[in-house]
């Protein structure tokens, strides 16, 4: 195979510069979720034309796909403060009340994790959404009162990666709501050539297309595994990011061919050889890799799911063909009404 050219980080990619962070700030520079992009540009334009604030965004995907980001881009292209916030940040009620009666006219208010909200700051934030009211109460026992506060026009700007953890009533009062999809292999093959740049590092074609190939469509653990990789470059004493390098460093990080870390193959193997490749629930297989449930739901499975490796069914997890194959594990022969797939934990 030819060896491809390398990469100048201070030359242009296409049409445009290259940037001094590597969090874009602005919706030109966002690499990647194109169709979100577009809608988004259109809301804010005509927010900018009536000179109002934007309506409310919730944003939700797996987690590292630029949520965040996005959330301080729109807050820049607003040219509004940004106030950023947690769910499991806001304890009580008083707290969020706090916030709210101290946002400028205009502002953003950006809270993360949306979903872990309790209830009662839940009830806080309905009328601060609808209407630009806050309820306080004053005193308490008999002589307690309730008293309502104006807000100023703002944004809230929620994250979550759990969507269908939402209320359904704080989910209907977004006005613009965005999902976030893996990134493919020649978005992410951009992010990491701008990241190079940013860092320093010559980076040649082939050796950033590797990267992008194994970065699980996530621009986060792109920009983690360029740094890495950059590191070992660096101690191997090369001036460049080549293929060569790029493949010994993701075998040393134990990153394989399609992405898949140790957690995601011990996964892998844990429902083939220890429950026959699935159906296996949740629970019992968190408790045989020592894993929360939490953690193989929110992080491993998502990309196992796409990537077609790993199915979902009533009565729980299960490796596919593909899983076997990629694993070098042989398939199994499934007759019609066998019980091979048999589980008893439905979860």
């Amino acid at each position: 195979m030819d060896r491809l050219p390398a990469i100048d980080p201070h030359a242009e990619f296409g049409e445009r510069p290259y940037e001094l962070s590597l969090r874009p700030r602005r919706l030109a520079e966002f690499i990647g979720q194109d169709a979100l992009k577009q809608n988004l540009a259109v809301f804010l334009k005509a927010a900018q034309q009536r000179s109002e604030p934007i309506d409310h965004v919730l944003l939700y995907g797996p987690p590292g796909l630029g949520k965040t980001t996005l959330a301080h881009i729109i807050a820049a292209e607003m040219e509004a403060t940004i106030h950023v916030t947690s769910g499991p940040a806001i304890e009580r009620p008083g707290d969020l009340v706090g916030i709210l009666t101290n946002l400028e006219p205009g502002a953003v208010l950006f809270i993360d994790e949306i979903h872990r909200l309790s209830r009662a700051v839940e009830e806080i934030l309905y009328p601060a959404m609808e209407d630009l009211k806050v309820d306080i109460m004053i005193g308490k026992g008999p002589a307690a009162r309730s008293i309502r506060l104006d807000l100023p026009a703002f944004t809230i700007v929620g994250a979550t990666t759990r969507q269908g953890l939402l209320t359904g009533p704080l989910r209907d009062r977004f006005g613009i709501v965005s999902h976030f999809n893996f990134y493919e292999a020649d978005a992410l093959y951009e992010i990491i050539v701008r990241s190079a740049s940013i860092l320093g590092y010559r980076i040649e074609a082939a050796g950033a297309m590797e990267i992008a190939r194994r970065s699980r469509g996530t621009p986060r653990i792109a920009n983690r595994l360029l740094r890495r990789i950059r590191d070992f470059a660096q101690v191997d004493d090369r001036e460049m990011i080549d293929l060569e390098i790029a493949e010994s460093a993701l075998a040393s990080l134990q990153v394989d061919e399609k992405g898949l870390d140790p957690l995601d193959r011990a996964l892998l193997r844990a429902i083939i050889q220890n429950y026959r490749g699935g159906p296996v629930g949740l629970e019992t297989l968190a408790a045989s890799l020592g894993e929360d449930s939490g953690t193989l739901e929110d992080v491993a499975e998502p990309f196992l799911l796409q990537s077609g490796l790993l199915m979902r069914t009533p009565r729980g997890r299960q490796a596919t063909d593909a899983a076997y194959e990629h694993l070098g594990i042989p398939i199994p022969k499934r007759s019609t009404g066998s019980s091979l797939f048999e589980s008893d934990d439905p979860s």
